[in-house]
């Protein structure tokens, strides 16, 4: 790891975006929602890096304050999946037996739905907002993480410091906290950075779509929807943040992949 300049390059890019979500009132060279009519769907220029949208809005300005939305609903919903599938798997994985097998079945069941089609009808069921996509995107993504830590668990548990945990009287839900979950989180940690660029596709689709962020605030996906219907005159309101999205999963993805090996 130490020799890949990928997987730095890849760093340094998060941080950049990181940087850029937490600084953005004062690197954003206008305000996000500011129309001036007389810079309707100018192209890149030394005003507007990333050129305007149909209303005269810096598409630059834009981008940086949309990264906070992006960014913070993908960490919050893998946050939310993550401390779920954490719980869940450690449970099934440390009691086994009946309980196992019946925790196991029901994540079985939730495994063979297509997620974003099942996330595309909560969505539209609760409504469109931030907090919805956040909660939905967690309540969805969890399966994954709850059978790494059931794996887990099913060795711990029959480790020297478990049993000897149990003959010292220790309670169940002192050896979950204590034992089990501390030692079987080092895969997940791999895991949640996987499913933030999963997170982050995830929440540009849907505003892509319409039912994640409502204007007048922006995301990623809804800046590259609204470049979809001038893509032909305005080429620049697709481009900057479909590059942006691609960078930035693919950054994500490399960090979970080389944190794995």
């Amino acid at each position: 790891m130490k020799r890949d300049l990928l997987f730095y390059l890849s760093l340094f890019f998060i941080f950049i975006v990181f940087l850029s979500a937490v600084l953005a009132p004062y690197i954003a060279p206008y305000s996000p929602y500011a129309i001036n009519p007389n810079a309707i769907l100018e192209p890149p220029n030394w005003h507007h890096l990333f050129g305007t949208d149909r209303i005269g809005r810096d598409v630059f300005s834009r981008m940086i304050y949309a990264s906070r939305i992006s960014i913070s609903v993908s960490l919050i919903a893998v946050g939310l999946s993550t401390s779920i599938g954490v719980l869940y798997g450690a449970f099934s994985g440390y009691f086994g037996g009946w309980v196992d097998a019946i925790m196991m079945r029901f994540v079985d069941i939730m495994l063979t739905f297509p997620v974003f089609f099942l996330i595309l009808a909560i969505v539209v069921v609760l409504g469109p907002n931030i907090f919805n996509v956040m909660v939905v995107i967690g309540l969805t993504g969890w399966m994954g993480i709850a059978r790494i830590v059931r794996a887990e668990a099913l060795k711990i548990r029959e480790l020297g410091y478990v049993k000897a945990a149990k003959l010292l009287g220790k309670s169940s839900l002192y050896i979950l906290i204590r034992h089990i979950i501390p030692n079987a989180i080092s895969p997940v940690i791999v895991y949640a950075t996987l499913g933030i660029g999963s997170a982050i596709l995830t929440e540009s689709g849907l505003s892509f779509l319409g039912l994640g962020v409502q204007p007048p605030n922006a995301s990623w996906g809804s800046i590259l929807s609204e470049g979809k219907d001038v893509i032909q005159v305005a080429w620049w309101m697709s481009l900057f943040p479909g590059v942006v999205i691609f960078l930035t999963v693919i950054s994500f993805t490399i960090i979970g992949e080389k944190l794995k090996k």
